[in-house]
């Protein structure tokens, strides 16, 4: 009952962060939604059917789900994301070292996303 409540509690905040990435540009909806419903698939069925059918939120975490598959429309808003992120940096001079370490963690990023398949 405990680990339930747990999962349930890991999913909502899941949940929670997905939706502010709804609005927020730089942080990511759909991996927090992928862990949502991971969490939810542990702790209430019925949330994790509500996730997995919503309209809006539930064809991307079905096409991860059946082929880890992305959607072309998502793998450009998040290069377009990347970009910005890295482009704030650089106009805040942070660093070479850090501008350095960014740039290529955030090209192993993009070299994944790129590579699934399309949804």
């Amino acid at each position: 009952m405990i680990v339930r409540a747990l999962w349930a509690t890991g999913g909502a905040v899941a949940l929670a962060l997905g939706a502010v990435g709804i609005v927020t540009p730089l942080l990511p909806t759909v991996p927090f939604m992928l862990l949502a419903a991971f969490c939810f698939a542990r702790s209430s069925q019925r949330l994790h059917d509500w996730l997995i059918h919503h309209p809006k939120l539930g064809p991307p975490i079905r096409d991860w789900q059946r082929s880890g598959a992305i959607s072309p429309k998502a793998k450009r808003l998040a290069t377009l994301s990347i970009a910005a992120a890295f482009g704030v940096s650089v106009l805040l001079a942070l660093p070479l070292w850090v501008l350095a370490v960014q740039a290529a963690v955030l090209a192993a990023v993009l070299v994944f996303i790129w590579r699934r398949p399309d949804a």
